[in-house]
């Protein structure tokens, strides 16, 4: 696949780039050999190779999922400006 001027072009005015046309006959060149790097990339054999996300092993420190405060509903509640049962009360803003 390659990319020619028109192209370069279209693809910076639908990105909302303004580029001269000196600028996209660079562009030309330089993404012209992006391309061929990555259909270089597609010809490496791959088989038997594990998907990674990263380079480096990572492995979740997990901790223990622990309540440490819980059931104090009525000590927050206490500072509602409205409240309506155990929840807090809000104005209506659609009418």
């Amino acid at each position: 696949m390659s990319v020619d001027k028109d192209t370069v072009n279209k693809i910076a005015r639908l990105s909302r780039i303004a580029i001269s046309d000196e600028e996209a006959d660079k562009m030309v060149g330089e993404l012209n050999g992006i391309l061929a790097w990555v259909e270089q990339l597609g010809e490496v054999d791959v088989t038997g190779v594990e998907p990674m996300t990263a380079v480096i092993p990572n492995h979740l420190r997990l901790r223990d999922d622990v309540v440490t405060d819980g059931d104090v509903r009525e000590k927050v509640l206490a500072n509602a400006p409205a409240r309506e049962g155990s929840f807090f009360g809000v104005p209506k803003v659609i009418e």
